[in-house]
């Protein structure tokens, strides 16, 4: 059953009910863990930064957001990245999910800000993203009091804990999730458990087809999904942010488009990201073409949109098997996903020789670690839910039997 938002919330201004997000952190908040396993696969070589798509959904997707809500968890997936020191390339905030693709720098490489004669003013500097001035203060007496008491690696300790935070995956969509249940749970007058267990994540090679094909199905989600025809029209997506004219938006999509950070505008950037996303966003039909098995724009729209925009690019991509992008746990080239594989060969069993598995809608360039093993599509009918699937069907891992192979 949905909770109901009450009526003096209702009548709030937009920043007043999200004021629980903008907030700084006081001293001392109560704070819980989190358990579980889910494999999970996290670069370990020598590159400076690593991307990955992060995906969560609440409890049996039976939860859903309202707009309010939809805006409080995107500025929470900024506020934390800046935090956290990962960067966001593009996301979508759905009515019961989220993605989000981000760029991890490599810890070593980015703590090097914080070293220095200057290096721990800076660190308590940049805990002001996130925490307030009475709280960075208090932290401030808490090390100098262990220093004047002789106990100089305790406050070691305590300055290297927080540095664990930066620069990792997990405690990034950690804290996205517990800042967002707090806040979700307050609003709605609810209590327990807001989100489906931990989130899932997939290690995307971070340049060319890899990184261009899954930064559009993260901005094509509400396309599929039937809301818009457009994704310009879905506020809660990065591509309709960067178009709003949102610096931080722009600037993380030049990872994408490869242009000068700052080329939204002046270097193209605006349509090259078009031109990928409407190469993509073709719906998908049934062999007979009677029923449309995911939805997106018709062929005639997105070759509309590609010949205004410059020469029609191939539309040959991974569109019918989306699974990959939140399953496949590695997506990218043949050799960046084997040097994974060696990374973690620990975590595959005896057998298996090699780590990449071509996905087979792929036109070629696209290497997933694992294979989703799946039988033929069926025609469906009736309405489809916000995943473009029809409101009958079983969940993927009951339809499609997916095993690592």
């Amino acid at each position: 059953m949905k909770a109901k938002i009450s009526p003096r919330s209702q009548s709030l201004s937009l920043e007043d009910q999200l004021v629980g997000i903008e907030a700084k952190t006081a001293p001392y908040p109560a704070a819980r863990s989190w358990s579980g396993g889910r494999r999970r696969i996290v670069g370990k070589g020598p590159l400076e930064s690593y991307c990955y798509h992060a995906m969560s959904r609440t409890c049996g997707g039976e939860v859903h957001f309202d707009d309010v809500e939809k805006e409080a968890l995107r500025r929470l997936l900024w506020k934390m990245s800046e935090f956290c020191g990962v960067k966001v390339v593009t996301y979508c905030v759905m009515s019961n999910h989220f993605h989000v693709l981000v760029e991890v720098p490599w810890r070593e490489v980015w703590l090097r800000r914080f070293e220095g004669p200057e290096g721990e003013q800076k660190l308590l500097e940049h805990l002001r993203t996130l925490y307030s001035k009475t709280f960075v203060g208090l932290l401030k007496d808490e090390l100098d009091d262990l220093r004047r008491r002789g106990m100089t690696a305790l406050a070691e300790e305590r300055l290297e804990a927080i540095k664990r935070r930066f620069c990792d995956l997990s405690v990034y969509v950690k804290e996205v999730k517990e800042r967002f249940s707090r806040w979700f749970n307050k609003r709605r007058g609810r209590k327990g458990t807001l989100w489906m267990d931990r989130f899932k994540s997939v290690l995307v090679e971070g340049k060319g087809e890899p990184l261009h094909t899954m930064a559009a199905y993260i901005d094509l989600n509400p396309v599929r999904a039937g809301l818009v025809k457009d994704p310009k029209d879905y506020r809660w997506c990065g591509y309709a942010e960067a178009l709003s004219g949102s610096r931080r938006a722009q600037r993380a999509m030049s990872k994408v488009t490869a242009k000068p950070v700052d080329g939204w505008e002046s270097a193209g950037g605006a349509e090259a990201y078009r031109k990928l996303l409407y190469s993509h966003a073709v719906e998908v039909r049934s062999a007979d073409k009677s029923e449309v098995v995911r939805r997106g724009v018709s062929p005639e729209e997105s070759k509309a949109v590609l010949e205004a925009k410059g020469k029609l690019t191939a539309a040959e991509l991974v569109r019918l098997r989306v699974r990959y992008f939140s399953d496949g746990l590695v997506i990218g080239g043949k050799e960046f996903v084997e040097n994974i594989f060696g990374q973690h060969r620990e975590k595959f069993g005896p057998r298996r020789k090699d780590g990449a598995r071509r996905i087979a809608e792929s036109a070629g360039g696209l290497f997933a670690l694992r294979r989703l093993r799946k039988r033929a599509v069926e025609q469906r009918q009736g309405p489809m839910d916000d995943r473009g699937r029809a409101m009958s069907d079983k969940p993927d891992r009951m339809r499609t039997g997916a095993t690592i192979a």
